[in-house]
């Protein structure tokens, strides 16, 4: 696989997340909440999964992805903690 491919790939996921995340918040329901917060969750993994992909080819170091790996462990974080906290108030 290329790094041109890969790129393109984490070019896809990565904008989704944001695109996703703002159509979750202005979801008709809370279902619709959650099941628009579980596609941010996935594209934030599935852009995860495109720069572990071009570390382990080489592509690019560790170090330069650091960051960026950090931050979208963080939004995996948040989101499915927002996932947790919607399920379970609707359930009240």
């Amino acid at each position: 696989m290329s790094a041109q491919t890969i790129g393109k790939q984490l070019l896809r996921a990565a904008p989704s997340v944001g695109a996703n995340y703002r159509a979750a918040i202005r979801g008709r329901s809370r279902a619709d909440f959650v099941s628009r917060m579980g596609i941010v969750e996935e594209e934030c993994d599935e852009a995860l999964y495109w720069i572990d992909v071009l570390v382990e080819l080489g592509i690019i170091s560790p170090k330069r992805v650091e960051e960026l790996r950090r931050e979208a462990d963080e939004i995996i974080a948040i989101t499915v903690s927002s996932i947790k906290t919607a399920r379970k108030t609707a359930q009240k």
